[in-house]
């Protein structure tokens, strides 16, 4: 997956061979953004002006801009997966928080 980043905003970019146009979308967040442009320059650009849009609407209306994450990850996992996690934490000398902050980085960044 190709993506950019502005502002701790991350967005994937996919390209439209129907228009001849790169498309990008921001995740993570409840609102639709997405821009386009011919170039990756333009590209760029119109990614940079989707999130200052998005910024000053936000400061428009008196509302806090929603981040991608809080950082507070809720999981439901089977009781057998959650003990052997518990384990294997515990194994490494680790809190499950630490484990598993570990875990799912490396896994983000395969």
């Amino acid at each position: 997956m190709n993506t950019m980043n502005y502002k701790g905003y991350v967005a994937r970019i996919e390209f439209d061979e129907r228009d001849n146009i790169f498309v990008g979308r921001v995740l993570g967040l409840r609102a639709m953004i997405s821009f386009h442009g011919e170039t990756v320059s333009e590209l760029r650009s119109a990614f940079e002006g989707a999130i200052e849009d998005f910024l000053l609407d936000c400061k428009d209306q008196g509302i806090k801009p929603e981040k991608p994450a809080s950082g507070k990850l809720m999981l439901r996992v089977p009781p057998e997966i959650h003990g052997a996690a518990l384990v294997a934490a515990q194994a490494a000398g680790k809190s499950l928080n630490q484990w598993a902050t570990e875990v799912l980085q490396s896994a983000v960044h395969a």
